[in-house]
């Protein structure tokens, strides 16, 4: 296997540090959110589960406000995606961060937790895809 390219090393230590400056659970959805890059995911199911996630959202009121972690557009796209293949592969990503997070505390600490709260890390990642989507849609 091939080491990963150097800007692609530049860009997940920057994340990296990112996530030391932020807190709650804004951290832990970041490194989810690193974490999950790799992800195998088939493009027209996550498009769908956009969708919905969408409309669930909106059903509540301003689409526009803050996501929930455990708010219910976002547990639906986390129910949507769910797999074990798939939180497989988020966990490995989870322990590749962990490999490259020396120094960083509060990023180990937040790994360690995700790494043993498999419901969190899935959840977090979740949240991840539906604040990239809507700010791709912005």
């Amino acid at each position: 296997m091939n080491p990963p390219p150097e800007d692609a090393l530049i860009a997940l230590a920057g994340g990296l540090r990112a996530a030391e400056a932020t807190g709650g659970d804004d951290r832990l959805v970041l490194l989810c959110f690193l974490a999950g890059r790799g992800l195998v995911l088939d493009e027209h199911e996550v498009a769908a589960a956009l969708r919905r996630s969408e409309l669930l959202l909106a059903a509540g009121g301003d689409p526009r406000r803050p996501l929930e972690l455990h708010g219910r557009a976002v547990t639906a796209l986390a129910e949507d995606l769910d797999g074990p293949d798939r939180r497989a592969q988020l966990s490995a990503g989870l322990a590749t961060l962990a490999r490259s997070a020396t120094g960083l505390s509060e990023v180990t600490s937040a790994l360690e937790r995700l790494r043993h709260d498999a419901d969190l890390a899935w959840q977090c990642y979740a949240t991840a895809c539906l604040a990239e989507h809507l700010a791709d849609d912005g």
